[in-house]
């Protein structure tokens, strides 16, 4: 079964370059997994301290894999310093195709 993923940061303002490069980093390592079906970057028009990812997994296997991957783990590992408040993550399913 796929899985839909809206995750949400918020930069500090001093580091929204920063953010906005790791986060691209993602996206490119990310659509190289087989389990990867669609992962897109989105950065705030009005704020461009907000980005937004949505993410759609293959299956739970699939999304797991990718929580291992080393560039994942360094992620989460970095981006705490960056960001101002946890991440924001929600699991969704697409109402209408």
């Amino acid at each position: 079964m796929k899985i839909n993923l809206t995750v949400v940061f918020k930069s500090k303002p001093e580091h929204i370059e920063a953010v906005r490069s790791m986060l691209l980093n993602l996206v490119e390592k990310s659509r190289e997994e087989k389990a990867c079906l669609q992962y897109d970057l989105h950065q705030g028009s009005g704020d461009p301290g907000i980005f937004i990812f949505h993410e759609i997994w293959e299956n739970k296997e699939g999304l797991d894999l990718h929580d291992e991957q080393p560039y994942i783990k360094q992620f989460v590992a970095d981006i705490p310093a960056l960001i101002e408040e946890p991440a924001a993550l929600y699991r969704t399913t697409l109402l209408q195709p």
